[in-house]
């Protein structure tokens, strides 16, 4: 008698483990590299602004949206040797649409620190997954935390891929 109240719990509850299990197999992974996804490497153009639209210069950079919300930024905007890479985080807001924040550290040609900028922004990746877009503040500090200047910055890039 126990068995069979046992088996009439048991199988609905393994068939419902089962199908649970498919349905989450066959949902994409958070922050993979299809469809609307950020995470991975993207070659993007960078547009500097005096956040009034006239345009101070532009550069390309590449960026890493690492797994687990990290970013790790390089530019050819400063000489590498002026300036650290850029590290920080990002995350998810809606839909397509992610925030991001990193810092890099700079220095003068006689390798002495001079400050560090602090740059924050928000993209939209398109349906593709192989595009964005978006904009960002920038704001340099000097070496006692004063703030210098905030500038504006407008982004477009695409999926770094083999």
């Amino acid at each position: 008698m126990k068995t069979k109240l046992v088996k009439k719990i048991m199988v609905p509850l393994v068939v419902a483990c089962g199908l649970v299990s498919m349905a989450a197999a066959g949902t994409p992974p958070k922050g993979g590299t299809q469809g609307g996804r950020l995470e991975g490497t993207w070659e993007m153009q960078i547009t500097l602004t005096d956040c009034a639209g006239h345009v101070i210069r532009s550069f390309p950079s590449l960026i890493e949206f690492v797994a687990g919300g990290t970013v790790v930024e390089s530019n050819a905007g400063t000489p590498q040797a002026l300036k650290t890479p850029g590290e920080g985080v990002w995350s998810h807001t809606t839909d397509n649409a992610y925030a991001f924040r990193f810092k890099f550290f700079t220095f003068n040609t006689s390798n002495v620190f001079t400050g560090w900028t602090i740059i924050a922004g928000e993209t939209t990746v398109d349906s593709t997954g192989n595009a964005n877009a978006g904009s960002a503040t920038v704001k340099v500090y000097d070496p006692n935390g004063v703030l210098l200047v905030t500038l504006c910055a407008e982004t477009a890039g695409t999926r770094f891929e083999l």
